[in-house]
């Protein structure tokens, strides 16, 4: 991980891995037999981190609209702040990986709970019991804080707008269309 971020990527050799953690060269292979099954457990690393982040950040919220803004803006501060493990974590290198995909799932099922909890109160307008439903919601708002952090990460905002300006703003838009 201290690599990856070092360097912003993931094109070092397991060689490199050996020689930083102070081991044999063929250390790693013990296991890892392959580099992909060494990055799919730092993406799944990066997700729990994720995930983690968020549950500390909305443990004790009781506004259900609080917490989802809340798991919101740690998503797009995390990714920003580690845009080399978070373009791992959701891309194609990794796509077959089952524990990177194990770890999503699990980072994802905090929104998920969110917005389950805010339709049973009766603040989503989504019916918690419709399980179709509510994974298309947490799709459709994993979507969108996905697609901003990759915006910001890519620099491809366009216009001179603050982060924390668009954060809002997304989060303002999500929450609109989510009331009931």
């Amino acid at each position: 991980m201290e690599l990856m971020t070092e360097e912003q990527d993931w094109q070092f050799s397991l060689r490199e891995v050996a020689r930083r953690a102070g081991v044999s060269h063929n250390a790693p292979y013990n296991h890892f037999p392959e580099k992909n099954d060494l990055l799919g457990e730092l993406a799944a690393l990066g997700f729990d981190r994720l995930r983690d982040g968020m549950l500390s950040a909305i443990a004790g919220v009781d506004s259900i609209e609080q917490a989802f803004a809340i798991s919101g803006r740690i998503y797009v501060r995390y990714g920003t702040r580690n845009p080399a493990l978070y373009r791992l974590m959701f891309g194609p290198v990794l796509a077959d990986s089952s524990v990177a995909r194990a770890g999503g799932a699990r980072a994802r099922a905090v929104l998920e709970d969110i917005i389950v909890r805010g339709a049973r109160l009766g603040v989503f307008g989504v019916s918690a019991d419709d399980k179709k439903q509510v994974a298309l919601t947490t799709l459709s708002a994993w979507s969108a804080v996905h697609g901003l952090t990759m915006l910001i990460v890519d620099n491809l905002v366009g216009q001179n707008l603050a982060k924390q300006d668009m954060v809002e703003c997304l989060i303002r838009l999500q929450l609109d269309g989510l009331r009931a």
